[in-house]
């Protein structure tokens, strides 16, 4: 049985599309706070959505 690694690039960047690109609601997918799932987009390379950009961009490229 393969094992998905749920903050695999390719993972997080579909799960952030599926989640209609909204960090809240990924951070509340992967339960996890708003602020992690920032990081993590960052530390992956996955550009934030125009609305959480002016929401988060500070501190997400801040992180990146």
């Amino acid at each position: 049985m393969n094992t998905v690694d749920p903050t695999d690039r390719r993972v997080l960047e579909r799960n952030y599309d599926y989640a209609q690109k909204n960090v809240q609601v990924l951070s509340t997918w992967y339960e996890c706070e708003t602020k992690r799932m920032i990081e993590l987009l960052a530390e992956n390379d996955i550009d934030l959505s125009a609305n959480d950009e002016q929401r988060f961009g500070p501190y997400y490229r801040l992180v990146r």
